[in-house]
């Protein structure tokens, strides 16, 4: 019986850094993960209490997005005028 190993989209390699190439797989309650541009691999044992998301470009915040002013935008009726 063959498993199914999967790319995981926007994951950046911990090695090369090289983005879309780590692929990952389940086995006998081991989580695996391996690089296909370097030979980084990794396996970590899956803890039911500590599952955790993979980091990816999708889950993360920017720096230029962290201290961001919001400031409320006001649409005036072009028909009235504050004369």
């Amino acid at each position: 019986m063959s498993t199914v190993k999967r790319f995981i989209a926007g994951v950046t390699c911990p090695r090369c850094a090289a983005m879309d190439r780590i692929r990952a797989w389940e086995q006998n309650g081991i989580r695996y993960r391996e690089c296909v541009s370097c030979d980084f691999f990794e396996q970590l044992p899956i803890e039911e209490d500590a599952l955790t998301e993979m980091t990816t470009r999708v889950n993360q915040v920017r720096d230029d997005q962290k201290q961001q002013d919001v400031q409320p935008v006001r649409i005036m009726d072009p028909g009235k005028s504050s004369r």
